[in-house]
């Protein structure tokens, strides 16, 4: 392999020098230069800034696949490639490809997403051990990870060890999703996507698990839905569950009512938004990489958005073309697609993809070679090494491809099209036609100047559904690929575009826009007089509210007249969006059905999958729901997901949002405490000290907190694995009150420790019992995290502790809740709100945990 050519810069910038340029480069957008300079820009491991602007990324990426395009026949130069990606115009790498391509300062991998696994034979404890290293060895090299637990045995089976029968898939779930809370990708957390077959018997606790709060709060769930049991739903009939899944001989089964399991799974995504269903025998069927499953290419599981099936230790890297950029004369009477210019960026896009895995594989070569150096213990080592060697097998074999778009919502609005009617979804699917057709055609030209990938196998393929698609719509092709073969085993997918469609100034992937117009608010300064105050918050800070326009809704008004510096009221507002292609055409307008088919359309001619959320308002019925499920494995889509309005707290203010009756009230627990509450175990570290927390819990919410030092001389000392049990408050002889923790042992048999609050330094427990009173009169988490932020100690000793309580009790914050009187370490933004336990920057996207 060739080492990385791009030479090392020496200019470097200041993170303002880069913002300010930034600015200008996005033409005022401030949250586009956020993300870029915190996401993207080149930095080394201290934080230096060695790009300006995006012109800068854009040579460095040019010129590296400029280089590996002169190793081949007919090469594009670097100045070319440069043309198609500058600006993010038509052709757009994203995330792992965008920040590491070149990039001298991490050894990390281009691949966006991984799934890791087995071959669904083998449960042992090692080898779930194994799936947890793999999956944290991958998440520090940034990629995003999908596993399958369908291999785990049931709940009560019988084993071979001390424990003597299995504790079912939770535990293991909760395991993965903590490693995944550990690992740290240069400002966010990594991606998990945890996936079992409807046909395991513990597929209702799996399920379930996510709705207890606090729990498996690292992971996305999905269930793997297959044929059998969606007709058993419709014919509201019975189905029976195995273990081993597909075992003729299985060595556990039962039979349930179908309805009332798929009940349970759309009342959970109603009320949580998860499990998300992925439609199994339809991805398999589908799938051309299933056509070589004997030779390892057996789809199981996919990544954290469910855009990419996989088999085990493939991974994929994604690259989006921006579709808003090839309508002329856009929002104009006059407004046409430039189909010609697409069809030759779709070529080029494709050659591009396929010159990135050359670039990954001298990444993962590079990762090989950092392991074999590294001073640990070759044991110790090995499971990463022979991981990345199983990730380039796949990669130099199947040399699988990720493209995907961005901007369908503006692309239909720019040609006057609302987005979800049968016109609408017409277009969508000719254009995505188009995308499928010229890909596939690009990789047999491909193949023919550089080699098929190493197992293509036309006689294999011959009868999958896609590849007879591919041949009833343009035979030639298809005859040059039986002659040539393809350059990869899969080549198409729509993702998610997050902050690609931040920095592309356009909606996101396949979806309409959220909103033409909203809010936003900038925290006023205390001493600045003439500003303007919109609204104070329940701590006192005043706030002006201003409106912000979606980038392409701002160019409509341009090309209809209308003034975009004014201050319009918002009865001038509403009338402004309903003459316009967004009026009824935003996420929460659409007509979830025509959505839903729609997927399924443009799914025929998406050989990955799609990711798309179905997004509905708070008051839709559960039944709906299932109608949605139903419709979308009837329409041929390969998995959904729902999103109710509040059923997680959303991150954008919509512009004419009312409070709802009753929001911000507090609601309090019983006035008198339970004899016996459940209990939280909750272990972390300050200052390399050992803390442990035990936290009792009413509806699973924090009632009470006592901690401090554990597992020295001074301090708790209770086993490792515990993480559950009960508080039970007693009498001392003398009349007094105590708070004991009982937890079962190894053997089952119960244990107490008397006397919590006074296991702990008396300090901690007059402070405990203070914040245990706010927490048992109904106050917010993330109130009481910000109190105990605020309390000013003179001990370092107690501001230690102090940190502790905060830390242990940020699990507990509600997905969304804002972060009052906080600050973002990057941006500086105060704009912040928890996630999944982090503090997460509305405004940059960094993370903070703990």
């Amino acid at each position: 392999m060739h080492p990385t050519t791009f030479p090392i810069p020496t200019t470097n910038y200041t993170q303002k020098e880069a913002f300010e340029a930034s600015l200008i480069y996005f033409k005022g957008d401030d949250l586009a230069a956020r993300v870029w300079v915190n996401k993207y820009a080149l930095k080394d491991s201290d934080g230096n800034i060695y790009e300006r602007t995006p012109d800068d990324m854009h040579q460095r990426i040019a010129s590296e696949i400029a280089r590996v395009e002169a190793k081949y026949p007919n090469p594009m130069n670097g100045e070319e490639i440069f043309d198609l990606i500058k600006n993010f115009k038509y052709i757009v790498p994203q995330g792992s490809p965008m920040a590491g391509i070149g990039n001298p300062f991490q050894i990390a991998s281009l691949s966006n997403c991984f799934v890791i696994g087995t071959d669904g034979t083998s449960d042992s404890y090692g080898g779930i051990m194994k799936i947890d290293q793999e999956q944290v060895q991958l998440m520090k090299r940034r990629g995003g990870v999908g596993h399958d637990l369908s291999h785990i045995r049931p709940k009560g089976s019988p084993v071979k060890n001390s424990a003597l029968t299995s504790t079912g898939l939770v535990p293991f779930m909760e395991r993965y999703s903590n490693s995944t809370r550990e690992v740290a990708q240069d400002g966010r957390r990594g991606a998990l996507m945890l996936s079992v077959s409807i046909n395991h018997p513990d597929v209702e606790d799996f399920i379930d698990a996510k709705m207890e709060q606090g729990k498996v709060t690292g992971a996305n769930i999905s269930v793997r839905m297959d044929d059998a049991f969606m007709k058993a739903v419709e014919a509201e009939d019975t189905y029976t569950q195995k273990f081993p899944i597909h075992s003729a001989d299985p060595k556990y089964s039962k039979e349930i009512e179908a309805s009332r399991l798929w009940e349970k799974i759309v009342h959970n995504a109603w009320k949580s938004a998860e499990p998300g269903i992925l439609f199994w025998d339809t991805i398999i069927r589908e799938s051309v990489p299933d056509c070589y499953a004997d030779l390892g290419y057996k789809t199981v599981s996919t990544n954290p958005c469910g855009e990419i099936p996989l088999c085990p230790y493939d991974s994929c890297r994604l690259l989006a073309i921006n579709l808003f950029s090839y309508v002329d004369a856009p929002f104009t009477e006059k407004a046409s697609f430039n189909f010609p210019l697409f069809k030759k960026h779709i070529a080029a896009a494709q050659r591009i993809m396929d010159d990135i895995i050359d670039l990954e594989l001298e990444k993962v070569d590079a990762i090989l070679n950092k392991i074999a150096d590294d001073p640990e213990e070759e044991a110790t080592k090995m499971v990463e090494y022979q991981l990345w060697q199983n990730i380039m097998k796949k990669a130099q074999e199947g040399r699988r491809t990720g493209i995907g778009i961005t901007a369908e919502g503006d692309l239909l609005a720019a040609l006057g099209l609302r987005y979800g009617s049968k016109k609408a979804n017409e277009f969508s699917v000719e254009v995505h036609k188009t995308i499928a057709l010229e890909a596939y055609r690009a990789s047999v030209n491909t193949a023919r100047e550089r080699g098929a990938f190493e197992i293509f196998d036309a006689e294999r393929e011959k009868e999958n559904p896609f590849i007879l698609r591919l041949k009833e719509a343009d035979e030639k092709l298809y005859y040059e690929m039986l002659e040539h073969g393809r350059r990869n085993i899969a080549l198409l997918t729509i993702a998610p575009t997050g902050t690609t469609s931040l920095m592309t100034q356009t909606t996101s992937g396949i979806e309409p826009v959220f909103l033409p117009v909203y809010k936003r608010r900038r925290k006023v300064n205390p001493n600045d007089k003439e500003a303007r105050v919109d609204f104070v918050d329940e701590v006192g800070d005043s706030w002006e509210e201003y409106l912000v326009f979606h980038h392409q809704f701002k160019a409509w008004m341009t090309a209809k007249g209308y003034d975009t510096d004014k201050k319009y009221s918002q009865d001038e507002i509403n009338a402004i969006v309903k003459k316009s292609p967004y009026y009824k055409a935003t996420s929460n307008d659409v007509d979830w059905l025509s959505k839903v088919r729609l997927q399924g359309a443009v799914q025929k001619w998406v050989d990955h999958s799609i990711s798309v959320t179905i997004n509905l308002p708070n008051d839709v019925s559960e039944e709906l729901v299932a109608q949605l499920y139903l419709e979308a494995w009837k329409a041929g889509c390969k998995g959904v997901t729902v999103y109710r309005d509040g059923s997680r707290s959303g991150v954008l203010i919509s512009n004419d949002g009312q409070k709802e009756e009753g929001k911000d009230t507090l609601t309090a627990f019983p006035t008198k405490r339970p004899q016996i509450l459940g209990a939280d175990v909750v272990r972390f570290q300050n200052n390399k000290e050992k803390w442990i927390a035990f936290i009792g819990l009413i509806e699973d919410q924090p009632y009470e907190i006592f901690t401090g030092l554990a597992d020295d001389e001074d301090g708790i000392l209770i086993p490792r694995w515990v993480d559950k049990g009960l508080i039970i408050k007693n009498r001392n002889e003398d009349g007094t009150s105590r708070y004991d923790f009982q937890y079962k042992n190894a053997r089952g048999y119960k244990t107490t420790i008397e006397g919590l609050s006074h296991k702990f330094d008396p300090e901690y427990w007059n402070y405990a019992k203070l914040i245990s009173s706010t927490l048992r009169h109904g106050m917010p988490i993330e109130k009481v995290v910000d109190l105990i932020g605020s309390l000013q100690l003179d001990s370092e000793q107690i501001n230690t502790w102090k940190n502790g309580v905060a830390r242990a009790l940020k699990r507990y914050v509600a997905d969304g809740a804002s972060a009052k009187g906080q600050q973002c370490s990057n941006c500086k933004s105060t704009n912040l709100i928890y996630q999944e336990g982090c503090l997460t920057c509305k405004d940059c996207g960094s993370s903070k945990c703990g």
